[in-house]
């Protein structure tokens, strides 16, 4: 008998029941631990089976880890190489290629595009890697080379740097992996051009969650005066100002973020109707509540508040704060957005969170959008908490 390509992992009786209804993730508490399964390395490829030995499929596993095992294929004993990925991201690119015009979008959103634990954001020919598992970061060389079978990047960049691989015990670090790199790169939007710094910026460098929600709020723009909080650099400034604001003030605590969004004012030809202030947000609104100022549309974008459950309230209470200081800085008449990027945050505890920094404000308004991300970050069905982002729109009194 020929040994198997993979080591099989079994799972407690009765454990895989939530599997083979195609939940994507084991829990350490439903693996058999034996001997075996603790020697494993972090990030292994193994062969998942029932108590009984049946076979569930091929999957990344953490024996360190909450999340143990992260589905790859329903079949057991599948290759995890190039050829794989370079499946796996041609799907995931023709979906893309049909939602969007332009080659920039996410390209990989982990669970819901069949690879857990990694995302993937495409700059036209350059793409950023985020491998946030043990069994992604072990595989990045097949990544790569899937890429170069697929998209043909001139370079790849690897983002390093998110909480996640904290959990999955890797380390931080962000770096050119294949072709070269310098400076910021362009991005397209909606029909405006951008600046991203892909490895220095924030995230992989440029926010593509809110593509739907920057052309929504552009749309309420035209005429009006617009202040973008936490703008990164520049997406609802610039997108707000292209479609016809009077004034926008985007405002950021990174003068390397403002400086790019300046530069995509100036490219987009909107330089003398768009400013830049550097600024903590909390400071910057406290300041502008004792002056009595007023913008017709106001955008806060912040980054996440609750980075885990033990953060929820107090990241309510921030987001609470939040929207009360926002409302009052928007005009009578005007209008409010606010989002949250957490993903600890549930959608209607951090809407209420928003309802009671109106009512905190002593303002009214009717919400009339709530929004997620854009299409390019679809949503797993079995795993419905992962649509982190959240979005309300207030038409405000």
């Amino acid at each position: 008998m020929t040994s198997p390509k993979h080591p099989r992992l079994a799972l407690r009786p009765g454990a895989h029941r939530r599997v083979k209804s195609g939940h994507p993730w084991v829990f350490s508490n439903e693996v058999a631990f034996d001997q075996a399964a603790k020697s494993l390395p972090a990030g292994s490829v193994v062969t998942l089976t029932d108590a009984g030995g049946a076979i569930l499929g091929t999957a990344h596993f953490n024996p360190h880890t909450l999340i143990a095992a992260r589905l790859l294929s329903l079949q057991g004993d599948t290759p995890i190489d190039a050829a794989f990925f370079a499946g796996r991201l041609g799907n995931a690119m023709a979906l893309r290629d049909r939602l969007f015009p332009q080659p920039f979008y996410r390209l990989v959103h982990a669970e819901a595009d069949g690879l857990p634990g990694l995302v993937i954001d495409r700059f036209n020919d350059i793409c950023v890697v985020q491998p946030n598992t043990a069994g992604m970061q072990a595989n990045l060389d097949a990544i790569v080379e899937g890429l170069a079978q697929t998209v043909k990047p001139r370079a790849v960049v690897m983002r390093g740097d998110s909480s996640a691989r904290t959990l999955e015990g890797l380390a931080e670090e962000s770096k050119v992996i294949a072709g070269t790199l310098e400076g910021s790169v362009p991005v397209e939007e909606n029909g405006a051009r951008f600046q991203a710094d892909l490895i220095g910026g924030q995230k992989t460098g440029w926010f593509f969650d809110q593509r739907d929600n920057r052309a929504f709020m552009a749309g309420l723009s035209h005429g009006m005066t617009v202040v973008d909080m936490y703008t990164h650099t520049g997406g609802f400034a610039i997108e707000a100002a292209k479609a016809g604001a009077k004034s926008v003030l985007a405002v950021d605590r990174s003068q390397h973020a403002l400086d790019l969004a300046a530069k995509a004012a100036a490219d987009n030809g909107v330089g003398d109707r768009v400013s830049t202030q550097r600024s903590d947000v909390y400071g910057f609104l406290e300041d502008a509540v004792a002056k009595q100022q007023r913008w017709q549309v106001v955008i806060a974008d912040p980054p996440a508040f609750v980075k885990s459950k033990k953060d929820l309230k107090a990241g309510l209470q921030g987001y609470r704060k939040l929207a009360r200081l926002s409302a009052t800085v928007t005009a009578p008449g005007g209008i409010l957005f606010v989002a949250s990027c957490s993903h600890n945050a549930p959608v209607d505890e951090f809407t209420a969170a928003v309802a009671r920094g109106l009512e905190d404000a002593g303002r009214h308004g009717r919400i009339i959008r709530s929004a997620g991300a854009a299409a390019d970050h679809p949503v797993h069905p079995m795993l419905p908490e992962s649509a982190y982002l959240k979005a309300v729109v207030l038409a405000l009194d």
